[in-house]
């Protein structure tokens, strides 16, 4: 009979044995002591401080109230008869502290874990938001840039008009001026030539003779 002891821990452990054809219509005796003197004493069955009937329609059971960090001998048998060898299984329980630590252990784990969960919900958060701002702030970055014609730029060009007119103006009046400088020169100087000829002419009537 193969018998397994597993889910062990300080003061429980679960057992579980194949069915036996001749133990149809009877009960099963688990019987276990953490006295290793039974073996000693040839597997008697009064040797067990602790016996317990389980259906036949069961295969498995529950063991409570254990000792903490203790070896239990086990056997399994068929209408409380006396075991053999191969019937029984030797298992230990765990200490308290030990569960503790264990327990410990976990609760460390889900708390590093939590709070790198809590990390990465920020730093997801912080990435979102600083993406979000790029987005929104494009817009307003694009129409910053683009030139908005306003009345008060209207009339800032249009009074920049006015006073670039009379400077145009002005300069070609000079340009005008210079340019009619020359024939001016030359009127003045056929005019004095002139007056020049009628005196020579009025010298020569009063001194009797024209000149040819």
């Amino acid at each position: 009979m193969g018998i397994a002891v597993y889910n062990i821990s300080a003061t429980s452990a679960r057992v579980s044995w194949p069915s036996s054809p001749g133990c149809l219509d009877t009960f099963y005796s688990v019987m276990y002591d953490p006295n290793w003197n039974s073996l000693l004493m040839g597997y008697k069955r009064k040797s067990f401080m602790h016996e317990e009937r389980i259906p036949v329609s069961q295969t498995s059971t529950h063991l409570a109230n254990l000792l903490p960090q203790t070896a239990y001998f086990l056997c399994v048998t068929c209408q409380a008869a006396n075991p053999v060898r191969d019937q029984c299984q030797v298992f230990s329980t765990l200490s308290e502290s030990g569960e503790g630590h264990d327990r410990a252990g976990w609760e460390l784990a889900m708390g590093v874990w939590l709070t790198c969960c809590i990390l990465l919900l920020v730093i997801a958060g912080i990435l979102l938001w600083g993406c979000l701002h790029t987005i929104c702030s494009l817009p307003n970055q694009a129409a910053d840039s683009c030139p908005v014609v306003t009345n008060s730029t209207l009339q800032d060009m249009s009074g920049s008009g006015r006073l670039y007119t009379p400077r145009s103006s002005s300069e070609d009046s000079t340009k005008h001026a210079t340019i009619m400088q020359p024939p001016l020169l030359s009127a003045q100087t056929n005019s004095h030539i002139i007056n020049q000829d009628h005196e020579l002419r009025t010298l020569a009537k009063l001194s009797g003779s024209e000149p040819a």
